[in-house]
């Protein structure tokens, strides 16, 4: 008799162990921007494993902040279609906090006939890139000019293309964090 209780609750905890386990909602590891299949302006997110292929177990609603602002993404197979279209070209930031870490992502969005060309901008690039402009006009005695063609650049991609310096400053803290 104590045998078969033995062997009853060994059974009964089995399983519930493994509907738990079951019911458990996985984590986005990484994740990709591309235009949406259907080619109607929407993007698609796409939740990646480490070798960067589609991890179909990502199922249900997770929060994603895009430019600012918080969204629910409703995740089937891996992928989640935002909900407004892109109209124009633009820079995005998408970030995600999963309970593993933190991914966040700067794209520029190119909108043409063909449809949107997602690209994605390196936060190291982002450092590199001024700083090496900012030694050669040291290097040529020429940072004052150097500085106003930099401040016209930021305030025409700032203004017409929804570059935001909040945006700059997290995705370049995203890249250090991603090279330590």
């Amino acid at each position: 008799m104590k045998k078969l209780f033995a062997l009853l609750l060994f059974i009964s905890l089995t399983q519930l162990l493994w509907q738990n386990v079951w019911a458990q909602q996985s984590n986005i590891v990484d994740f990709d921007v591309k235009e949406n299949l259907s080619q109607n302006g929407k993007l698609a997110i796409i939740a990646v494993d480490s070798l960067d292929k589609t991890n179909n177990n990502i199922q249900g609603s997770y929060k994603f902040t895009i430019n600012g602002f918080q969204q629910d993404l409703q995740f089937n197979d891996g992928v989640a279609v935002t909900a407004n279209p892109i109209e124009s070209s633009t820079f995005v930031f998408f970030k995600h906090n999963s309970p593993a870490k933190e991914i966040g992502k700067l794209y520029f969005l190119r909108v043409t006939e063909k449809g949107i060309s997602p690209f994605k901008i390196s936060g190291f690039l982002l450092i590199a890139l001024p700083l090496l402009i900012l030694f050669i006009a040291y290097k040529f005695k020429r940072f004052l000019i150097t500085l106003l063609i930099l401040a016209a650049i930021y305030m025409y991609l700032n203004y017409s293309k929804g570059l935001d310096v909040k945006q700059l400053i997290e995705s370049s803290i995203m890249g250090l964090k991603d090279l330590i």
